[in-house]
């Protein structure tokens, strides 16, 4: 394991109510995943794949990097890591939020796993997604002008 997904991994499970227990998890688990608590250093603004996909492209173009982005189920849903208390104010027709008192597959930040994997690992550092970003690249993920580009 390199020492980014190290101090990744360790900040992902600081959040756990035993991190201990959250590190064996990934380590023995077939899935290699483990159930953390979103709301405390992070929530997570879930959206349908296309969109979530196309919201990545659109964010990497504006950011050297952005926030951790997990895929999930086939990649049937993007999971963008913001800011907690993010999920309680979004408000989005097809938007799902995992903030204080939901749970999410997290798996290992050094490892390609299935259900879940990482389309942006975590970075260790506790870097996040700017909500108004995340916003502002959604806009333009779903706009005519970006739909015209994808078409052409």
């Amino acid at each position: 394991m390199t020492t980014g997904a190290r101090t990744a991994a360790a900040w992902l499970a600081a959040v756990a109510p035993d991190p201990g227990a959250c590190r064996r998890e990934w380590e023995r688990s077939p899935s290699g995943v483990a159930l953390l608590p979103a709301g405390k250093a992070w929530d997570v603004l879930i959206l349908p794949g296309d969109l979530g996909h196309l919201t990545l492209d659109v964010l990497s173009r504006l950011l050297d990097r952005p926030g951790p982005v997990l895929a999930g189920f086939g990649d049937g849903r993007v999971g963008f890591f913001v800011p907690p208390g993010t999920a309680a104010r979004w408000l989005g027709t097809g938007i799902r939020g995992a903030g204080r008192g939901t749970w999410i597959v997290v798996p290992h930040p050094d490892r390609a796993t299935r259900p879940a994997r990482w389309l942006v690992p975590p970075d260790g550092a506790g870097t996040l997604t700017d909500p108004v970003l995340l916003e502002l690249a959604m806009h333009e993920a779903a706009g005519p002008a970006h739909e015209a580009g994808a078409a052409g």
